[in-house]
C-alpha cells in the first residue's frame, strides 16, 4: 500500500491549511483567556535532566558536550512540569504554556513524537477549579471553530454547558460491576482482590499481572469507551496507586486529586491536586522508575532540583491537555496529523 502523499504536497496542504489557520486562532483565544484570568505565559526548556518517572512514558536522550567535550546525560521532556513547578516554588502563582514536548514509541491517529501540550497552574485553589477551566477552553475551541458537536469514530459530544462529572469508583461500578476502591484500601494496592473481580467482569488476567496492569486493562476495555459523550467528562479520584504526582483526596487515603477530561472518547486533559512532600514524591517517582526497568530495562534519573524545590512549593493544583487533540476535535480532523504544521514524514522506502 503506497505511502499518503507528504505534508508539504501543495493539493494536501490546501487541504489541511484551513485547519492549521484555526489552530493558530484556538491558540491566540485560549492565550487570551489566560491573560485575561491573571496567568503569565512561561517558555520551559525542553533540555531536562529528567524527562518525567512515568513507568510507560518513553523519552528522547541526548548529550549535551562541554567545552572541555565533558558529556552530560539529558533529555526532552515528556511533559514541562517539573520546570513549572519550580517556578511555583519560585513565587509564580497562576502559569500556563504552550510547550513543545517529546515523547518516544508513540505514533498513531492520537499521538505525535513531537506535539504541543497546554500545560497550567493554579495556586491556593481546589482542585476542582480546573474543572472549570476544561469547561472554559472546550467553549472557547468550540466557538472560534464554530462547531459545537465534536465526533470521534461515531461518537458525539456536544460543548457548551456542564461536564458530566464521574468518580473513577462510580465509572468502575456502573460499566464493569464492582467497586475499585474497595481493591486500594487505604491506597494499598491489593492484586488478588482486584484480579477476581477483574475476571469476574470478562477481563483476561495473566498469572504476572500487576494491580496496575489490571486496571488498565479494565480502563480500557470496559470504562474508556464510555466516556466523554453525549457531554464531555470529567473523570475524577483517581485510585492512589495511580496518581503518583497528586495529593490523596482528604480523609481518603485510597483516592486521589487526579482527574482526566474525556471528549468524544477521547482523552484529552490530566490534573492534579499537586503532591508537595518531597519524601513521598521521591518514594513514588522511585517506585516507578523500579517498574519501568522491571518492564523496559530502563530507567530515567530523578530531578534532584524539582525534589529540593517541591517543599517550597505553595498548595497548587494543575493540568494538562494535549492541544492537537483539542484542536482536532475541534475541527473535525481524524489525525493529530492534520492539525500539525510540520509532522514527522513518514520514512519513504
Amino acid at each position: 500500500m503506497p505511502l499518503p502523499s507528504p505534508w508539504w504536497d501543495a493539493d494536501r496542504h490546501r487541504d489541511r491549511r484551513p485547519g492549521l489557520l484555526l489552530r493558530g486562532q484556538i491558540k491566540a483565544a485560549i492565550r487570551a483567556w489566560f491573560t485575561d484570568q491573571g496567568f503569565v505565559e512561561i517558555d520551559a526548556g525542553a533540555l531536562q535532566v529528567s524527562p518525567g518517572n512515568e513507568t510507560h512514558l518513553h523519552a528522547f536522550g541526548t548529550d549535551l558536550v562541554g567545552t572541555d567535550l565533558e558529556r552530560r546525560r539529558l533529555y526532552l521532556h515528556t511533559s514541562p512540569e517539573f520546570a513549572m513547578k519550580k517556578l511555583l516554588a519560585a513565587g509564580e502563582n497562576k502559569i500556563f504554556t504552550f510547550a513543545p514536548v517529546y515523547r518516544n514509541r508513540e505514533r498513531g491517529a492520537l499521538h505525535a513524537p513531537e506535539f504541543t501540550m497546554l500545560e497550567w497552574y493554579r495556586t491556593g485553589v481546589p482542585y476542582e477549579t480546573l474543572w472549570d477551566d476544561c469547561a472554559a477552553i472546550l467553549e472557547l475551541a468550540a466557538r472560534t471553530a464554530e462547531r459545537t458537536t465534536w465526533t470521534w469514530r461515531g461518537h458525539e459530544a456536544a460543548i457548551g454547558g456542564d461536564l458530566e462529572q464521574l468518580s473513577v469508583d462510580d465509572a468502575f461500578a456502573r460499566y464493569a460491576g464492582f467497586r475499585l476502591l474497595d481493591t486500594c484500601p487505604a491506597g494499598n494496592a491489593d492484586r488478588d482482590a482486584l484480579a477476581a473481580r477483574a475476571r469476574a467482569a470478562g477481563i483476561r488476567i495473566a498469572d504476572d499481572d500487576t494491580w496496575s496492569d489490571m486496571f488498565s486493562r479494565v480502563l480500557v476495555e470496559k470504562i474508556e469507551p464510555c466516556l466523554g459523550f453525549p457531554r464531555p467528562t470529567i473523570f475524577y479520584d483517581y485510585p492512589s496507586p495511580e496518581a503518583a504526582l497528586a495529593r490523596a483526596v482528604p480523609g481518603r487515603p485510597e483516592a486521589a486529586e487526579r482527574f482526566e477530561l474525556y471528549v468524544a472518547g477521547v482523552e484529552l486533559a490530566n490534573g492534579f491536586g499537586e503532591l508537595g512532600d518531597a519524601g513521598e514524591q521521591r518514594r513514588r517517582l522511585m517506585h516507578e522508575m523500579d517498574e519501568k526497568a522491571r518492564l523496559y530495562g530502563e530507567r530515567y534519573p530523578l530531578d534532584e532540583d524539582f525534589l529540593a524545590a517541591l517543599p517550597h512549593m505553595p498548595p497548587s493544583a494543575g493540568a494538562a491537555l494535549g492541544f492537537d487533540r483539542l484542536v482536532m476535535l475541534a475541527v473535525g480532523a481524524q489525525n493529530v496529523d492534520q492539525v500539525i504544521w510540520t509532522p514527522l514524514t513518514q520514512e519513504r522506502k
